[in-house]
């Protein structure tokens, strides 16, 4: 038997530690992450209350026969009553009855049990706590009616008649049970009719009493109807275009000033450390506080107008931030958005250029290279990491932008993604709309990530 040697055997013993470490992130991001977003995708394609079971008994245990879709139009064949505990919880508001266990003696005389309806029941007596616990039968109006009451040996009316007592005949109450109500109904589901059971909660029943509609149902289905309604929103168009246009503006922008920025913090000039707290003002403020100081600037009595009047340009205050004005409140935003996330790209890019070696630019000064060269044929190429992390986070922030919008114009004048997104969760409640703008928003990101990478490639990743 061949032994293998040492090293080798140490060779091939497997390391835990690295598995250990990354554990929590891994633990992290599915909490945090894959989970959450399992859900909101969830509640964009899938309709909880699509269709409603029908039973082949009152009975929500019994076998399911057919499904009808949520807004059917029903017939009701046939009622019946259950406990309501049995019934199935669909979210709707039950229709219910109360019956009484009644002690008393039927037309012989005999005392005799059974379950009444309160319909037939007048209570005359009841305890300290409001139970009712004595009461009187309820005489039947009508020529032909049946003069006598029946009390069942269950509390349903499909059930065997224990006796039948007397207009008036005093009864003694011993127990009560609410029940829901329970309805044979009959609807077509596409070409084929079909019957059964289903809980009176499940469904809204017309005047007549004869038809009715399935309000909700108990098992859920794929859909797009919500992304329909997303896509023909009124708002969704407009705030699309938006978000895009502020893209567009925005991103070159916020990279040509970080770049700058940090060249000018890499180039070590005097006050570096004054030029680098400056830059990273904008840190420190939170997007809304950013969009009330740009309110500030530009409303009819801000900064923007006290200036231009004290120069003399114009005589009297203008209206930037208005209906009228649209095209301004898109440069408000504009401006105070590269006023806010700069920074953020700036750290960035300044985290890349400490990694580039001081010898290689200074190989390129040697060499006759202009600072624009330098520029444009070393920092840039060799800043392509950084750039791809940068481009990917501030398209993202971008795709976010939010609070500085409702600072600016309400959300009315001028909407985004996220906040029509806000408008259906908070405003409409409808979280499943909602869902569908969150998820077409995690969409766009991802796609713009995936070309951000393919077009900003350093060497290595262009030759794999």
């Amino acid at each position: 038997m061949t032994v293998e040697p040492q090293e080798k055997q140490r060779r091939k013993q497997i390391q835990w530690a690295p598995y250990i470490l990354i554990l929590p992130t891994v633990i992290y991001l599915a909490v945090f992450f894959a989970w959450p977003m399992v859900r909101a995708i969830r509640l964009a394609v899938w309709d909880e209350h699509a269709l409603l079971a029908l039973h082949q008994e009152a009975d929500a245990d019994s076998r399911s026969v057919a499904k009808l879709p949520q807004g059917t139009q029903i017939a009701l064949l046939d009622r019946q009553s259950i406990l309501a505990e049995a019934g199935t919880e669909t979210g709707g508001e039950a229709l219910t009855e109360v019956w009484f266990l009644v002690q008393a003696s039927d037309v012989t005389g005999n005392p005799v049990a059974g379950w009444a309806p309160e319909s037939r029941i007048r209570v005359r007596s009841s305890d300290d706590a409001g139970n009712p616990i004595g009461g009187t039968v309820r005489p039947k109006l009508g020529a032909t009616a049946d003069p006598l009451t029946e009390i069942y040996i269950e509390p349903n009316s499909g059930s065997a008649i224990a006796a039948k007592l007397e207009s008036g005949e005093v009864v003694e109450i011993k127990e009560q049970a609410v029940l829901e109500l329970w309805f044979l109904i009959e609807g077509q589901d596409e070409a084929e009719t079909v019957s059964g059971w289903a809980p009176s909660r499940a469904l809204q029943i017309y005047g007549d009493e004869v038809t009715g509609r399935i309000d909700t149902g108990d098992t859920g289905k794929f859909t797009t109807g919500y992304i329909e309604r997303m896509l023909n929103d009124r708002f969704f168009k407009p705030a699309l275009g938006t978000t895009l246009l502020l893209m567009v503006i925005i991103i070159p922008v916020q990279f040509t000033l970080a770049i700058i920025m940090a060249l000018v913090i890499q180039s070590r000039l005097k006050f570096n450390d004054l030029f680098l707290a400056i830059f990273a003002i904008p840190l420190a403020a939170s997007d809304l506080a950013v969009g009330i100081v740009w309110y500030s600037i530009f409303t009819q009595s801000g900064f923007l107008n006290s200036i231009i009047q004290g120069l003399g340009l114009i005589s009297t205050a203008q209206t930037f931030l208005s209906s009228d004005t649209r095209h301004w409140i898109i440069i408000a935003i504009w401006l105070a958005e590269v006023w806010r996330a700069t920074a953020i790209v700036m750290i960035i890019v300044v985290s890349g250029l400490q990694a580039i070696s001081q010898e290689v630019l200074e190989a390129a000064e040697v060499f006759g290279a202009n600072l624009w060269q330098r520029i444009w044929r070393v920092i840039l190429p060799l800043l392509k990491p950084s750039l791809q992390v940068a481009l990917i986070l501030r398209t993202i922030l971008a795709l976010q932008v939010f609070a500085v919008v409702i600072a600016l114009s309400g959300g009315e004048v001028v909407t985004v993604l996220a906040n029509e997104t806000y408008r259906q969760y908070y405003t409409l409640r409808n979280m499943n709309v909602a869902a569908a703008y969150a998820g077409f928003i995690l969409l766009i990101s991802m796609f713009s990530a995936v070309i951000y990478l393919r077009m900003v490639r350093t060497q290595e990743e262009a030759g794999a």
